[in-house]
Formats: C-alpha cells, sequence, structure tokens
C-alpha cells in the first residue's frame, strides 16, 4: 500500500469514527442519521458537480451500494438507540474485513494464509471482549454483526463501482439513492427536531470519511482498505475513555485493541 492510500485510509478511520460518536450520542439516532445523509448530499453536491466523472457502467454499483447503505444506517441507528459506541462500534467495524475475507475465498476463490485464518481467530476473540463474557443481550451482538455484514458488501462493490466513476459523484449518488427513502420513512417531524448543528457537522464527517475510503479504494485493494480502517475502532474506543461520560470497561479496550490486530493479520496474511 502506498503512503497517500495510508494517509487516507487513516484520515478516513478517524473522521468515521468521530462522526459515529456524535450518532451514538444523539437523542434520536433515526432522526439524526437522516438529517445526517440528507446534510451530507447537500453540502457535496457543488463538489460532485465540479469533479463529474460517472459512466454508465457504474449504476448497477450505485443502486447495489445505496441499497446497502440504506439498510446500514438503519441497522446502525437502531444499534446506537440500544447499546452504546464502545459495544457497537467494535463489533460492527472488526467483523467486516472477516466477512470481506470469507466472501473473497468463496466467491473470488482467493486463498487463505494461516496470518489470516489468525486474524479471523482474533477478530472472534476481540469480539467477545468487547460483548464481555456472560454479559450483555445477545440481540444486540447480532444487529452489531449484521451492520458489520452491510459495511463489507457495500466495500465489495464500491471496490467495483469505482473503476466506472469518480469517488465523489459516485459516493453522491449511492448517498442519495439511501437518503431518499430513509427520510421518506423518518418524516419531516423528526427531522426538523433532530436538525441540530452537530448533526450537519456529523453528515459533512460521514461525507468526508467516505470519500477519503473511496479514493483509498482507487490507490489499494478493498482488503488491506477494509482492515487499516478498522483502526478508527481503537480510535474510538480511547476517545470514549478519555472524553466520554460513560466509563468504558478496560476488557471493552482491550477487546478494541484485539480486533485491529485481527484485521491487520488478516490485511498483512
Amino acid at each position: 500500500m502506498s503512503v497517500a492510500a495510508l494517509a487516507l485510509v487513516l484520515g478516513s478511520a478517524a473522521v468515521h469514527a468521530l462522526w459515529n460518536a456524535l450518532l451514538a450520542d444523539a437523542d434520536d439516532t433515526h432522526g439524526t442519521t437522516a438529517v445526517m445523509l440528507v446534510a451530507g448530499v447537500v453540502l457535496f453536491a457543488p463538489v460532485a458537480a465540479l469533479t463529474w466523472d460517472v459512466d454508465g457502467a457504474a449504476i448497477p454499483y450505485v443502486l447495489a451500494s445505496g441499497t446497502l447503505e440504506l439498510v446500514y444506517f438503519g441497522l446502525l441507528a437502531t444499534a446506537y438507540s440500544r447499546a452504546d459506541l464502545t459495544f457497537v462500534y467494535p463489533v460492527a467495524r472488526g467483523s467486516a474485513p472477516v466477512v470481506v475475507l470469507v466472501v473473497s475465498v468463496v466467491a473470488l476463490g482467493v486463498s487463505v494464509s494461516g496470518w489470516q485464518a489468525a486474524g479471523v481467530l482474533a477478530v472472534a476473540a476481540g469480539v467477545m471482549l468487547v460483548r464481555g463474557l456472560g454479559r450483555g443481550r445477545g440481540s444486540d451482538l447480532a444487529l452489531a454483526l449484521c451492520v458489520g455484514a452491510c459495511i463489507a458488501g457495500y466495500t465489495l462493490v464500491d471496490d467495483h463501482g469505482l473503476r466506472h466513476a469518480a469517488p465523489i459523484g459516485y459516493l453522491l449518488l449511492v448517498l442519495i439513492v439511501a437518503a431518499v427513502p430513509y427520510a421518506a420513512v423518518v418524516g419531516p417531524a423528526a427531522m426538523r427536531r433532530a436538525a441540530t448543528p452537530r448533526a450537519l457537522l456529523a453528515g459533512g464527517m460521514m461525507f468526508g470519511a467516505y470519500v477519503l475510503a473511496l479514493g483509498a479504494l482507487e490507490l489499494a485493494e478493498a482488503a488491506p482498505v477494509a482492515a487499516l480502517r478498522e483502526t478508527s475502532v481503537v480510535m474510538a474506543a480511547v476517545g470514549a475513555a478519555v472524553v466520554g461520560r460513560a466509563r468504558v470497561p478496560a476488557t471493552r479496550i482491550a477487546g478494541a485493541c484485539v480486533v485491529v490486530v485481527g484485521v491487520a493479520a488478516i490485511a498483512l496474511g
């Protein structure tokens, strides 16, 4: 991976952790998510227009990615309404590279190295530490894992879609596909209540994080990009422990670190 791709991935990870923290702290996570999606589209539409380069061949990927993003945001908002950031975020982000690897092996015939197999086991162990043995609701864990599956899905789709489009225009179309039905379901009343400066800032950061990630996908393969983005897991856990209003168990921080080690093994393997 080049230095430019590495910088894009790490920048995306930091911004991603920040907007997730803002969303998880919102009173109405679904209303805030709808505002974020619409704000991201509106804020970046002029930039997308100036850099527009989207071939017709990208449209099937836009529709597929937009549908996965719609499900992803719905599941994520639901997860944050039930559990806190330091539980949902490591599980969702850490499980995504595992799904990417499994799909690559099953559907694309990619071989698995010993390091990658060890990485899968490490991610599983980290997820258990984050959850806490014998603690928490299994439904919350399942919800977070479904979020991770959506992340893996749109990462694989975007890796192909970006061969036919520039990142900003591509992402704008993807988010329009997700934003329109999401906003329609949430409704204008809930969106007006949720339209705070924090929500608007989170929307801009959300779009910016994805632009950085899509830019990295143009320069590197999907597996290492998906893996290195998971440094955001540690960023979120440490940030919550330092400035968060609730105490973060040491085992949860340790679990987040183990997850990152696992995804690094998957990427480097």
